[in-house]
């Protein structure tokens, strides 16, 4: 793979969603609102878990870490996203593509693998509940939040490396509404063989390994559960794994589906819907997953407010 040559490109031109200009302002009143829920449901999340010492365990300091890759991968995605719905000119510079690359794989690969984290963390609590405290020290947490940003690190510097290093000579025209690896790689004038090799084995490595940690995981807690004699055991211990669960559901459906689908059926338009969904609609629904019907974090909320009313 030759060296690009950079002053080929020194911005690009971000398409967007959509072309329609009666569907701009509509849509940066509903992508506004979502990043004002996203901003809000996972900053209170951080927050309460912060705060509130009862939270302090590992499920919840996982879920802490969670909503902060949660808050990060928003971030940097939505602003430029809403900026661009209003402007005439969409455009991003080289470096700021490069940086809002970096980032997005960066958090996406931490949430990947942090979900597999806590399918671990379920599985210690309901299989070995006797070992539970011991073998989730916080020592442990620690090492295994560091691991996941250090995996995270590792994986964007070289995907986004890789991706930079191509030539930009055909057009400067990004069909998508944020710099996302294929939509780039569609763009460059040089052989893009060795980048989507190495797409694929990175992808593969975290997210299906991430995938059969998870799947594991729920197959060993679900035969546990099945043996427990008491009903109120297996409703109890099921109901700490439901809100998990349907993240996990919700995050590995969509970006399996993004990045393992065969060539022959890809389009961008369908991969821009699905980057929509995992990239800001999932972040948005994470915190609300875990706090609707979550009686220790609703007991915490509750707290927290009658202590603010009190104070004001």
């Amino acid at each position: 793979m030759e060296k690009g040559n950079h002053s080929e490109a020194t911005e690009f031109i971000l398409s967007g969603l959509t072309d329609n200009p009666q569907l701009q302002v509509p849509l940066f009143g509903v992508f506004l609102l979502i990043f004002g829920i996203t901003l809000l449901g996972n900053g209170g999340l951080i927050l309460l878990i912060t705060i509130d010492l009862r939270l302090h365990t590992p499920m919840y300091f996982f879920l802490r870490n969670l909503s902060f890759c949660d808050l990060c991968f928003s971030s940097i995605i939505s602003p430029k996203m809403l900026l661009n719905f209003l402007a005439e000119r969409k455009s991003i510079s080289f470096t700021a593509c490069a940086v809002q690359m970096y980032l997005s794989i960066l958090f996406a690969d931490a949430e990947c693998l942090l979900l597999a984290v806590m399918a671990y963390d379920r599985y210690v609590a309901i299989c070995n509940p006797l070992l539970y405290t011991v073998t989730m020290s916080k020592q442990l947490c620690k090492k295994l939040v560091v691991g996941v940003y250090t995996v995270g690190l590792v994986d964007s510097g070289l995907n986004t490396c890789c991706t930079f290093w191509l030539s930009f000579c055909s057009s400067n025209i990004i069909n998508h509404f944020f710099c996302d690896v294929p939509a780039l790689l569609a763009l460059s004038c040089s052989d893009t063989h060795i980048n989507e090799i190495v797409m694929f084995v990175s992808m593969c490595c975290i997210q299906v390994i991430s995938f059969v940690t998870v799947l594991l995981s729920y197959v060993y807690i679900t035969s546990t559960i099945l043996q427990m004699r008491s009903a109120e055991g297996r409703h109890k211990a099921f109901s700490t794994c439901t809100f998990h669960l349907t993240a996990v559901v919700l995050f590995y459906g969509t970006s399996l589906f993004m990045y393992l689908r065969p060539n022959s059926s890809y389009s961008m338009d369908t991969d821009k819907v699905a980057s929509v969904f995992y990239m800001l609609v999932i972040p948005m629904l994470n915190p609300l997953i875990y706090s609707l019907r979550n009686m220790e974090v609703k007991d915490a909320l509750r707290k927290a407010m009658n202590k603010l009313l009190i104070n004001s």
